[in-house]
């Protein structure tokens, strides 16, 4: 199960500088270190974020669309109904974040590790999921119909209201979940590994999706 690191724990730790001046369109930061800002309606498309370290910051509305996040820490990081449409992720970790109503369609995420983050309503159709972990996360009303998951784990978190339908997955462990809560895309499932527990809790959801009605009498 992967480990959180603190922010002396970063390799480019000792190289971070405080972030200053304002964060528009194709802003590029670079090494800096964002911490207790609070963002309201923000242009910023096409910023990219590289070996930086993003701390109690809060992102309110605004675009970020096609954003660029690589080698990025973040900690108590609030989004609020961001738009963050065809983003890239990369060796990107997230830890205790709050991120609600996102729309993160199209995004790509490679080497991205969640902890301890609440999902709410967050968009992510048609997005691409490699090599990612959600640990001890909420992720509610989230949509992943359409999305490529690829080597994508979910150990100790809960699944509520979860839409899959026409993903895609390799590789995908679901097993050390602590609840799926599935609504929609349980034929989509296939290339998932559950455990024989799980799969006796969810096959009322899988005989409705193969139209098999369930009667002792």
């Amino acid at each position: 199960m992967p480990v959180p690191r603190t922010l002396s724990e970063l390799p480019y730790a000792g190289h971070l500088t405080p972030f200053q001046g304002s964060l528009g369109r194709e802003s590029d930061l670079d090494g800096v270190h964002l911490d207790g800002e609070s963002f309201d309606g923000i242009d910023a498309g096409s910023v990219r974020f590289t070996e930086s370290a993003v701390s109690s910051v809060t992102f309110t509305g605004g675009r970020m669309r096609r954003a660029r996040f690589n080698e990025v820490w973040m900690h108590t990081v609030r989004f609020v109904a961001t738009d963050l449409v065809e983003t890239t992720w990369m060796d990107t970790e997230i830890i205790a974040g709050s991120l609600a109503g996102l729309e993160l369609f199209g995004s790509e995420l490679n080497r991205v590790a969640f902890h301890n983050c609440k999902l709410d309503s967050v968009n992510l159709r048609a997005a691409t999921l490699r090599n990612v972990s959600f640990t001890d996360c909420l992720l509610r009303d989230a949509d992943f119909a359409g999305a490529r998951l690829d080597r994508v784990t979910f150990p100790g978190s809960t699944l509520e209201e979860v839409r899959f339908a026409k993903a895609r997955m390799t590789g995908v462990d679901l097993r050390a979940a602590a609840r799926l809560g599935i609504v929609d895309g349980a034929e989509s499932l296939r290339g998932a590994t559950i455990s024989t527990l799980q799969m006796m809790d969810f096959a009322p959801v899988f005989a409705q999706s193969l139209g098999i009605t369930v009667k002792d009498r």
